[in-house]
């Protein structure tokens, strides 16, 4: 029954048909539809009198509902859920009954077919079930379906600050999300629409009011955390060696090339776990050499960047030296103070101030005026000026680069005299494998030195012995007193050598020299005391014994003095662990 029946008559007609038993047909079937009606709406007011009111099933009050119901039932978009309405305005006791709609018939939802390989990702389908919402966003604020107005949306104050509040990022998140003081990634504010943003913003929200811009960080940014531990940089060696000139020898070393002589031990443990007198860069080193013909004892403290880290170094050393050469014995016993200043990474400057005490004894040969004139002990002190530029590439087996050092001396105390002294040095690669091994090399050293008329004897040129002109016996090739080498004030000596290798591996090595020049009492050169001595030898490195190579060396003195004592054949062995 898809249709409504409404009532004409007044209460009081109503009344007195149902008084009447004597009434049509017609009548009494439109009472009992009226009846039925009343009863299914929750309609009481049959029986009540004119102008007193009943609550509906709504719990409303007929007397009190506007015209805005009565419309809403008589328009035919008006929802169901309007069942009984009454006009008020008008004073009026009609009712108006009416039924609900039938309900729409069952529609089976599409069936989903899924996609297979003859149909591209193009034509894919999704089920109405499975479909997005809408992104668009609302363009009113407020409406409803239900016939409440819609409004525009609620306008917001102006933002009041200019500036942008502080956004903290944490280490290891997208740039975006902002961070809260305590640490802790703030919660995105909700929104309906979260996919509608807009570039530079953290999050956007069309309905959402104002806010400040927060620019995104242009510099990316990230803590550096280095974890590292200290290398080993004390070491205790022994070793010792044995040459043509000073005999065997045995070495200990105590050196330590990260001191801190400002960090004093506080307590057993720091002495013991290697914590004191650590950890400034400075260089502590102890040595004692004891051999057969000389003894050296040896410290040495040394900064290299004196203030911080700037290019100024410091040292200070003490040493005790017994020297036992064969027309004499020497025991000095001194200290060095030295400053020095690193002009680039290779050339620098230092000047330094030494004082040490000089003993003579044990002349073999008595009658000799310069030498009886040093017997005892002997007070020297004096300054020195050096220049030094290094670009070698090594200091030990050099094959590239230059050394280069000249030095000026000024001494006082029991001898007044001034010294200088030349050495150069120059290396030259002629060919290399591909690997840079198999280095063939051609080197030239030169040395110069001049000292003044007060020179002691202990302090002249001496010459001879594989550091200066193989071929000749150590101090063997120079000025000669009765018998004895006395030396001279001025010196001359050079080398020029080849080196190639001889293995693969470069363990073994040969070497083709020439050494040359001479040592006089003045400043001058002689034909008859000029030395040549041109020579071979072999050099073997073994990783195992140290970085130097043994070195065993075959000379023929081609041109030398009457008084010189040769000796063909020199060596050097050493080990260090």
């Amino acid at each position: 029954m898809n249709t409504s029946f409404t009532s004409q008559s007044s209460d009081e007609d109503a009344c007195m048909r149902n008084l009447n038993p004597l009434s049509d047909a017609r009548f009494a079937t439109t009472m009992l539809v009226v009846a039925l009606s009343a009863m299914s709406s929750g309609c009481t007011r049959l029986l009540t009198a004119p102008g007193q009111t009943t609550g509906g099933p709504f719990g409303s009050n007929v007397a009190t509902e506007d015209t805005t119901a009565t419309q809403l039932v008589s328009n035919p978009s008006a929802t169901p859920f309007d069942s009984v309405t009454s006009d008020a305005s008008s004073n009026s006791d009609r009712y108006v009954a009416r039924q609900y709609p039938t309900t729409p018939p069952y529609v089976p939802p599409t069936t989903y077919v899924p996609p297979t390989s003859s149909v591209p990702p193009s034509s894919y389908t999704t089920p109405p079930s499975l479909a997005a919402p809408p992104q668009t966003p609302p363009m009113t604020y407020g409406g409803s379906a239900y016939g409440v107005p819609a409004t525009a949306p609620p306008a917001y104050p102006p933002a009041t600050t200019t500036t942008p509040p502080p956004v903290t990022y944490s280490p290891g998140q997208s740039y975006g999300t902002p961070i809260t003081p305590g640490g802790t990634p703030a919660l995105p504010p909700t929104t309906a629409y979260p996919g509608l943003t807009s570039p530079g913003t953290v999050y956007s929200d069309p309905l959402a009011p104002p806010t400040s811009y927060v620019p995104l960080p242009t510099v990316r940014e990230a803590d550096l955390i280095i974890n590292g531990y200290p290398a080993r940089t004390g070491r205790i060696m022994l070793g010792g060696a044995v040459n043509s000139d000073a005999g065997v020898t045995g070495q200990i070393t105590l050196d330590e090339r990260n001191f801190d002589i400002t960090r004093w031990p506080r307590s057993f443990q720091d002495l013991f776990s290697g914590t004191a007198f650590r950890g400034a860069g400075q260089t502590f080193r102890i040595e004692a050499a004891p051999g057969s013909d000389f003894d050296r004892y040896t410290i040495n403290f040394a900064d290299p960047n004196l203030f911080g880290y700037k290019p100024v170094s410091m040292s200070v050393s003490g040493f005790l030296v017994d020297r036992r050469f064969t027309d004499w014995d020497e025991e000095r016993l001194g200290g060095r103070l030295s400053f020095g200043y690193r002009i680039t990474p290779d050339l620098s400057i230092s000047l330094g101030l030494s004082g040490q005490n000089v003993n003579v004894s044990n002349p073999r040969v008595l009658g000799i005026p310069q030498l009886d004139a040093v017997l005892g002990d002997n007070e020297l002190y004096s300054g020195t000026l050096s220049l030094k530029h290094d670009t070698r590439n090594s200091p030990i087996q050099s094959s590239e680069g230059h050394y280069f050092e000249f030095s000026f001396e000024e001494a006082f105390g029991d001898f007044n005299y001034a010294r200088f002294e030349l050495e150069y040095r120059k290396y030259w690669l002629l060919a290399q494998r591909a690997d840079g091994s198999g280095r063939q090399t051609i080197s030239y050293s030169t040395q110069v030195g001049y000292s003044g008329d007060e020179t002691p004897i202990f302090e002249n040129f001496f010459a001879g012995g594989y550091a200066t002109i193989r071929g000749f016996d150590f101090r063997g090739a120079g000025p000669v007193e009765n018998g004895v080498s006395v030396g001279g004030r001025f010196k001359f000596l050079n080398t020029v050598e080849y080196m190639f290798p001889i293995t693969a591996d470069d363990a073994f090595k040969g070497v083709a020299f020439v050494d040359f020049g001479t040592v006089e009492p003045d400043a001058e050169l002689h034909k008859d005391t000029f030395r040549v001595s041109p020579g071979v030898g072999l050099r073997v490195a073994i990783p195992m014994l140290g970085p130097a190579p043994l070195a065993f060396d075959f000379a023929f003195p081609v041109n030398q003095a009457a008084t010189d004592d040769e000796q063909m054949f020199s060596f050097y062995m050493s080990l260090i662990r």
